[in-house]
């Protein structure tokens, strides 16, 4: 967490693209008999914000404080700092399988 938080730093007060994507669709919880399946996905929103914030004991909750609200994921366990400066994010279940992502970068995702 000490390390991350420099970084989600080093992006406040500019023009930047996230990735947020939640998912459980292929991999659905199951209430009684019914799968259920929510999900949520943004590429390429460009936004900035004026504070970011991980807090918690792991996973992670990240917050970014923009003008007129936030964004946050909640149950990041993984990140690094690619070779393209951004950051990426992400939180994996107990069988390794993406259930949050949260990136941010100074450039459009492909």
């Amino acid at each position: 967490m000490t390390k991350v938080q420099p970084l989600i730093e080093r992006f406040v007060d500019q023009d930047v693209y996230i990735h947020l994507e939640t998912t459980n669709g292929a991999y659905a919880s199951h209430f009684g008999e019914k799968p259920f399946s929510a999900g949520a996905y943004i590429r390429n929103g460009k936004i900035k914000y004026s504070r970011g914030k991980i807090t918690g004991e792991g996973p992670y909750r990240v917050g970014l404080k923009m003008e007129f609200g936030w964004i946050y994921a909640e149950g990041i366990t993984h990140w690094e700092l690619d070779a393209k400066n951004r950051l990426l994010m992400a939180g994996h279940d107990k069988d390794g399988k993406l259930a949050v992502a949260l990136q941010i970068s100074e450039t459009p995702f492909e």
